[in-house]
């Protein structure tokens, strides 16, 4: 662990340093990542300005929600490169040869060889913004509710990461440079807005299937509901799933875990 961690920290610092030498490449990554974070917290805007509620939710609670799922997806969004690519760069273009080759594990490599240092500035703002709702919303913090942010940020980007390694691994079956992210990737969308305003089947689908559900909207039922001391969310059937997100993310990464081993196993080099 001691041994994987200093390669770890060796990793990012060798990477910053060369993401941050080529600054203008640099300042227009992070400045076109903040605008689209801003373009979708402007849609929340002009929803709200055309109806006061959305299915009992307020403005406030639902910024809340969307701060707050920034913390796990932008968490996500820093390792997200390799894995995104991963059919691309490492399947088709033979480049896992090279991975497999060091002493270090495959999956290791494969999640911290890259980093998106510019999403940095989601977690960031999505903090942010879980402080500007909470005033608004009168929410009291303790450390209590604080550990659970932390516990439940870092459980959302352990599903995120967990799903999209597991999408990732079709490639050692099905050679392609695009793979099955693109339709699972337009589902995070879904996850920042409340559940309740989805059918049963779309609820059932970010719940148990690809449990996005569990990486933003539970958890942050169960923060509104801590910090509210209960209120209107005690209760309630989306506080009761809360307890369930640490478990769904060990079970999720475990089958992720799984089939990358089963893959690897499979894997035959392009012989390039």
């Amino acid at each position: 662990m001691r041994r994987h961690l200093i390669l770890l920290l060796a990793y990012f610092a060798q990477y910053a340093k060369v993401r941050v030498s080529y600054r203008a490449d640099f300042l227009i990554g992070l400045a076109t990542s903040v605008a689209a974070t801003a373009f979708s917290f402007g849609f929340v805007l002009v929803l709200f300005s055309r109806v006061p509620q959305l299915a009992g939710w307020r403005f406030e609670q639902v910024l809340f929600l969307y701060g707050f799922s920034l913390v796990p997806f932008g968490l996500f969004n820093v390792l997200s490169l390799n894995l995104y690519d991963f059919g691309n760069n490492y399947i088709v273009e033979g480049k896992f040869d090279r991975v497999l080759l060091r002493p270090v594990g495959s999956l290791f490599q494969v999640l911290f060889e890259t980093f998106r240092i510019e999403s940095f500035h989601e977690v960031a703002l999505g903090l942010l913004v879980v402080a500007w709702a909470s005033r608004r919303l009168g929410l009291h913090w303790t450390a209590r509710e604080i550990l659970l942010l932390a516990g439940f940020g870092l459980c959302g980007s352990v599903i995120y990461v967990s799903v999209f390694l597991g999408l990732s691994t079709v490639s050692f079956w099905f050679e392609d440079r695009i793979g099955l992210h693109p339709p699972a990737w337009n589902l995070l969308a879904f996850g920042r807005y409340p559940l309740s305003i989805y059918s049963s089947f779309i609820q059932f689908l970010l719940s148990w299937i690809i449990p996005f559900g569990f990486a933003t909207f539970y958890p942050s039922v169960r923060l509104l509901a801590s910090a509210t001391r209960g209120g209107t969310w005690a209760g309630t059937a989306f506080t009761r799933y809360a307890p369930l997100v640490p478990a769904v993310a060990a079970a999720t990464l475990g089958v992720a875990l799984l089939v990358w081993n089963q893959g690897v196993r499979r894997y035959s080099s392009t012989g390039t």
